[in-house]
């Protein structure tokens, strides 16, 4: 009876897939995230993580000479590693230095004049090289005192959790071929001002870097919160509603047409979502409808206020006694991040989340453009956009969800069209989106329709 059950349900299965085909969806799920998933590995993260932490300190001020203390002997561990994953690849990664110059009156945290330096390593997209997706994790750490760039300050979790993930995702990805870029990179300067994130952004601008999204990593190896819960399953996604630089037109249409929750940030947010919901459902991923933490700041911003996506990608549980402080221990709670605070399971987690998401971006087509939409005091609603002539295009997916959902809920696939008419979908009552799709089942973020037809 079971092989029975067995043969009409692989039966049944081909006879579903046969249909798709036939109809020429492409896949509804890739089967190489599954493998991604599973190469991350727990063992190697730990060991960069106890490698970044046994630095001792790497305060962006701190010695830069020493080849076992310091930002200088981390930033250049850092690239060697970029480096030896780039020659097991055959020189897949294109590994360098991005630096500028920070100065004392540049910010009431600079005790001093120095270089802030950052380590990016790009895999060259073969499509689209000049489009990018990036993750991104801090190198820099520090104690109570931010301006003690001598003291202590291992940074265990914050944030060599988010920088050895980011090395591992690297290790992981470059093992494939990817229609876009991706750039690994490691940050510096965050703990005084986002310096490091604000002189990449500022480079990428200057290079005509397309980037498709950023995932700032920003400690992703705690379970235990401050609050008491203990949680390896949860993390939150930080993003903000819409783009800083925005046109104060767009601003204005908004209160008549909406989308005040549909900025390219958020819909990277809703992306990665719906890459764990569906690659990885043990997963709770939290969606927080804020830039940041309350009031704190992160090093996705700076590519914000450019206009470029990004999100905050960290653990749901933070414990205050292990961010910031002096290592020490005081009424019998102890201070300080350090090893023991760390969690590499749950960091290993994380870092096949960012791998997934970084993967679906960089095999799927480019975004549609020019998204328009149309049906006032009509009883449809017809979407408009400019045609994807890439050869990886299989189709789109027209989306719509209440305007109360945070997901893009329902959808139809169209193929060989530019245009599409959803019948018996009030304009009123819903948000909409279109996005791209691979034939290998991979959609880019859904892009949201700013704009009128016919105006």
């Amino acid at each position: 009876m079971r092989k029975l059950f067995s043969l009409i349900l692989t039966i049944g299965l081909v006879g579903v897939c046969y249909q798709l085909s036939a109809q020429g969806a492409p896949p509804q799920v890739d089967q190489r995230m599954y493998e991604i998933i599973q190469n991350v590995s727990e063992d190697r993260i730990e060991s960069d993580i106890r490698t970044l932490a046994n630095f001792g300190t790497r305060n962006t001020f701190s010695d830069t000479l020493s080849d076992t203390r310091g930002i200088g002997a981390a930033r250049r561990w850092i690239k060697a590693e970029f480096e030896k994953i780039s020659e097991s690849c055959g020189g897949c990664l294109e590994v360098f230095y991005q630096k500028d110059l920070v100065t004392t009156e540049m910010g009431r945290r600079i005790p001093k004049d120095a270089y802030v330096v950052n380590v990016v390593a790009v895999l060259r997209g073969t499509e689209y090289p000049d489009s990018y997706v990036i993750m991104s994790g801090d190198i820099d750490s520090r104690a109570s005192n931010t301006m003690n760039f001598e003291i202590d300050a291992p940074g265990a979790n914050d944030n060599a959790s988010g920088m050895a993930g980011t090395i591992e995702a690297a290790r992981v990805l470059s093992k494939y071929n990817f229609k876009h870029s991706i750039a690994f990179v490691g940050l510096s300067g965050e703990e005084q001002g986002l310096f490091g994130g604000r002189g990449l952004a500022n480079y990428a601008k200057e290079n005509n870097w397309e980037i498709q999204g950023v995932l700032n990593n920003d400690m992703v190896g705690n379970i235990e919160g401050v609050d008491g819960v203990i949680d390896n399953r949860t993390f939150r996604i930080f993003s903000e509603p819409t783009p800083a630089n925005e046109s104060q037109r767009r601003r204005q249409s908004r209160r008549f047409t909406g989308g005040e929750v549909d900025g390219n940030s958020r819909q990277l947010a809703r992306y990665i979502h719906k890459q764990v919901k569906t690659y990885m459902p043990e997963m709770n991923p939290m969606m927080i409808y804020r830039l940041d933490r309350f009031g704190r700041g992160g090093h996705h911003r700076p590519f914000n206020d450019l206009g470029y996506p990004g999100v905050r990608i960290m653990e749901a549980h933070e414990n205050y006694n292990r961010q910031h402080q002096d290592i020490r221990e005081e009424n019998g709670i102890k201070y300080g991040d350090v090893v023991e605070g760390v969690n590499f399971g749950y960091a290993k987690k994380l870092t096949a989340v960012n791998a997934i998401s970084l993967a679906g971006l960089a095999w799927a087509p480019p975004a549609p453009k020019s998204v328009k939409i149309g049906g006032a005091v009509r009883p449809s609603t017809t979407l408009a956009w400019e045609e994807n002539t890439s050869s990886n295009i299989a189709g789109y997916k027209v989306y719509w969800r209440l305007t109360t959902s945070p997901t893009w809920d329902n959808f139809v696939y169209v193929r060989n069209v530019n245009r599409h008419t959803l019948k018996g979908i009030v304009i009123d009552n819903y948000y909409f989106g279109v996005a791209a799709v691979g034939r290998d089942g991979n959609e880019s973020t859904v892009v949201f329709p700013y704009q009128q037809l016919g105006r």
